[in-house]
Order: C-alpha cells, then sequence, then structure tokens
C-alpha cells in the first residue's frame, strides 16, 4: 500500500509543479501600456509654424515656440478605486525611473529653440486588469527635481527644460509668439527666459509686410527652493511645488488620448501686455500678475487664491 500511495505522489509531483510554475508566471505577468498625448490650441491640432486666431483674453493670433512637458508617477485606475504604478520603459532618452519627457515641438519654424526629436507618449508595463482610467503628476518628484545636470541621466540632462540646481525644472515649457500685421518680421526664437519683441520697418512697402512678433512664455517650476548655495539642492521641498495631479477617470488606454490644451491653459491672459516690472509671461514666481489665470487653469493655489481643478489636461477618445 505504501508503494502504491509513492508511485501516485511521483506521478502527481510534476502536474503540481507545472500547475505551481503556471501560478507564478500569472501572478507575475505583465501587459505593455502606452499612455499617448497631444497638444491642442484654439480647437485645433498643436503644430509649429501655424497661425491660431482668438487666443487669451484679448483674442490674440499666436503662433507656437514650444511645448514640452515632464509627468510622473503615471498610473491606471481601476473601476474599485485602486490605482496600480504603471512601470516606465528605461529607454535611455525619453524616460527614466518613474518620469518621461512629453516633447511636441519639432524644431521648425518658431519652435527654433527646440529639436526635431519628438516624444509624444509615455510607454511601459502593467499587470493585467480591468483599467478605466488614469493618473499622473505634471511635474518632477522632489528627490528628482534638485539634481547635478552635469550628471543627470537623460532626459534630466535637457539643458532647455532646467533653472538650476537649486532651483530645479521647468515642469512646463509652453511658449508662444504672438503675431501682428504691423511690419518686418521678427525672430520668433525663444531664449530660457526671455523673448525677443518685433521690430517693425516703415521703410517696407504693404504688399511685402511680414508679421511682427513678441512673446508669451509659461514656465512652470517649484519656488520658494531655500538653500545657501543655487549650486546645491535644497534640503527640505520648495514653499511652492507646483506639482500639478492630474485625474482621467474615464479612459480607455486602448483608444483615448490626453490632451494638453494650450488654448485653455492661456484662455485668460492678456497676451498683448506684460505685467510692469515682471518677468515676460509667467515664469511661476510669486506676485507676478501674469501667472494669476495660469496657475488658477493649472489648479494650483497662488497668492490668495485656493487650489482648484485643472482644466488644461483631459481625455479625447479616438
Amino acid at each position: 500500500m505504501a508503494g502504491m500511495k509513492n508511485r501516485l505522489l511521483l506521478l502527481l509531483l510534476p502536474l503540481l509543479c507545472c500547475a505551481c510554475g503556471h501560478a507564478q508566471s500569472a501572478a507575475g505577468a505583465k501587459q505593455p501600456v502606452l499612455i499617448r498625448f497631444e497638444g491642442r490650441l484654439a480647437d485645433k491640432p498643436f503644430a509649429c509654424g501655424r497661425e491660431y486666431e482668438g487666443v487669451g483674453s484679448k483674442a490674440a493670433t499666436v503662433t507656437p515656440a514650444d511645448l514640452r512637458f515632464f509627468v510622473s508617477n503615471l498610473e491606471l485606475l481601476g473601476a474599485d478605486g485602486s490605482a496600480t504604478a504603471i512601470a516606465l520603459d528605461q529607454d535611455g532618452v525619453w524616460q527614466y525611473k518613474s518620469i518621461a519627457l512629453i516633447d511636441l515641438e519639432n524644431g521648425s519654424a518658431g519652435c527654433r529653440n527646440g529639436n526635431s526629436a519628438t516624444h509624444a507618449e509615455a510607454s511601459g508595463t502593467i499587470p493585467p486588469g480591468a483599467y478605466i482610467g488614469v493618473r499622473f503628476t505634471l511635474g518632477l518628484p522632489f528627490e528628482l527635481n534638485h539634481m547635478d545636470d552635469a550628471n543627470a541621466p537623460s532626459p534630466l540632462n535637457m539643458t532647455a527644460m532646467q533653472w538650476n540646481w537649486q532651483n530645479g525644472y521647468k515642469f512646463l515649457r509652453a511658449e508662444v509668439a504672438l503675431v501682428s500685421r504691423r511690419g518686418a518680421a521678427a525672430s520668433t526664437s525663444v531664449t530660457a527666459d526671455r523673448m525677443p519683441s518685433g521690430n517693425a520697418s516703415p521703410s517696407q512697402s504693404p504688399a511685402r509686410m511680414q508679421p511682427s512678433v513678441s512673446g508669451f512664455p509659461v514656465h512652470l517650476g517649484s519656488t520658494g527652493c531655500a538653500g545657501k548655495n543655487p549650486e546645491a539642492a535644497p534640503a527640505a521641498e520648495c514653499k511652492n511645488p507646483n506639482r500639478v495631479v492630474v485625474t482621467l477617470p474615464e479612459f480607455d488606454v486602448a483608444k483615448d488620448v490626453v490632451v494638453f490644451d494650450l488654448g485653455r491653459l492661456l484662455a485668460h491672459s492678456d497676451l498683448t501686455t506684460n505685467a510692469p516690472n515682471t518677468a515676460p509671461g509667467c515664469m511661476s514666481g510669486d506676485g507676478d500678475p501674469d501667472c494669476a489665470p495660469i496657475m488658477e487653469a493649472l489648479g494650483l493655489a497662488y497668492g490668495n487664491a485656493p487650489a482648484n481643478s485643472q482644466v488644461v489636461f483631459y481625455r479625447r477618445p479616438e
């Protein structure tokens, strides 16, 4: 009888091991996931070199100069309210640890401070499951926001997205040039924190008149970062972290696209006039009237205005 039991055990052991292996494989299974992003402006797709009418509180005509931003801590949401982190692909270029750089400019036309390479998605893996929404943060976590840029890995080594070691990175770099038919075309290029004004040529004939431009840049980042040395990371979180948590509770990863709407960001901004004695556009500094409508659109507290819901990101079904 004992011999019979031993023989049965020997026969069943491979089957049990096989079943155990399948269970372990299923438990560790991953499926690829791709979160796609796109830019829009004035209800049209974002494109360098294109003119857009009716932008901002004064219905200005603008042309894009830049649109890049960092996203981090991407998660998919379940129907039960659970959140599952996406393990981002470590591609050595656009994605590092939990962050991805979304680059929607292509370096052409007025976007000449950018480059031809673009990156309009965040890719990774996630356990199989039924997911109905997506959540992510516009911005970088504190531990990655204050790095020595000389040794930072890509994409954190992109100088166009840096302020300095102490203040960290520009979470968002969104810029437009104002177009007016006043004379010769001025350069639409944009420096890190300054944009040129247009110069009209009175000697030019109307038939040869070209657009002249000035610009409105929006550079979002943490502010109030205390430290004795701007070339060193702060010891604690900045006074104004300025990270935006974006939740899209209804989002089909297979079909939907995350839209960054530059028109919504600028909807209540006067793009034709810069507040006196302030930085161009909005550089996230305290006390800049030009930043108030920008921060409100992003859902961030600013001055005496409390935080609210952001309106810049939304879902577009394919």
